[in-house]
């Protein structure tokens, strides 16, 4: 029997190499397609060299469908210098947010134009400080997401009976569409008014999880958290144009958000 075993296994290591094999000779016989990739460079380590846009080129044929397998390709292969934030290559993390063909979105989630005859352009995300190349500087959105205290707030820490924080189902399912954010800051940077007044103006990603916070049942800062959005800079510079929700890439809907914010504070 562990003869018979043995040998199946070695059938089936035989049949897995003959396919592998198979593949490699298939795509090795496919035509080159190549694909210009624009890619806006700048190093702090030469300031006085301005920003630029970088020609390289890829064969479509021997690249995966996606922005972010292009950048890790034209990365390993062609220019070890190029640099950019990547991490899960899911659409989870959000660290691979730039602007792409002029949509700010995530690499690992955008595919590849396949035309060849068009050019795909890459920056990074508008209207931030450059770290280098397509990395941009989240210092300050960092911040002021701190600033709305993103976590539960309660009185007593620790329930009187001991237990976890319950909640309804109902409750539950009013931070739908909210709670999804990744942070990637693709709809803040998006936003007019957070490029004229981010130092003040939250901006859409943030006054999202402020609403979030604000409806959660189980908190209970509410009437601290309502405070802090009343002034006129930190919440009313949206003029609900939406290119918040046209952008994101988890298919959220921030101005819908900021909108419930406004409503909620017209009515104290």
């Amino acid at each position: 029997m562990f003869k018979n075993q043995l040998l199946g296994l070695s059938s089936n290591s035989h049949l897995i190499s003959k396919n592998i094999f198979r593949n490699l000779a298939t795509v090795a016989d496919k035509p080159v397609v190549l694909k210009t990739f624009k890619i806006y460079r700048w190093s702090p380590d030469t300031p006085q060299i301005k920003p630029q846009l970088k020609t390289y080129q890829i064969d479509l044929n021997q690249c995966g469908p996606m922005i972010l397998d292009a950048l890790l390709k034209i990365k390993n292969e062609q220019d070890a210098t190029l640099t950019f934030r990547r991490s899960c290559r899911e659409g989870i993390c959000g660290s691979c947010a730039m602007n792409i063909e002029g949509r700010n979105t995530l690499a690992c989630l955008c595919r590849i134009n396949k035309d060849p005859k068009k050019e795909t352009k890459i920056y990074p995300l508008p209207h931030m400080f450059v770290v280098r190349d397509l990395v941009p500087d989240l210092t300050h959105f960092y911040k002021q997401y701190k600033s709305i205290q993103p976590y539960l707030q309660k009185k007593k820490e620790i329930p009187e009976d001991g237990k976890e924080n319950l909640q309804s189902i109902s409750d539950r399912k009013k931070l739908d569409g909210l709670y999804e954010c990744i942070l990637c800051a693709c709809c803040s940077t998006s936003c007019p008014s957070y490029w004229w007044n981010q130092q003040e103006y939250l901006g859409p990603a943030v006054l999202m999880q402020a609403y979030r916070w604000l409806i959660d049942s189980r908190d209970e800062a509410t009437l601290v958290r309502k405070q802090m959005l009343q002034n006129s800079m930190s919440l009313y510079r949206c003029h609900t144009i939406l290119n918040c929700t046209r952008t994101c890439p988890k298919g959220l809907n921030p101005g819908k958000a900021i909108a419930e914010i406004k409503k909620t504070l017209s009515f104290d």
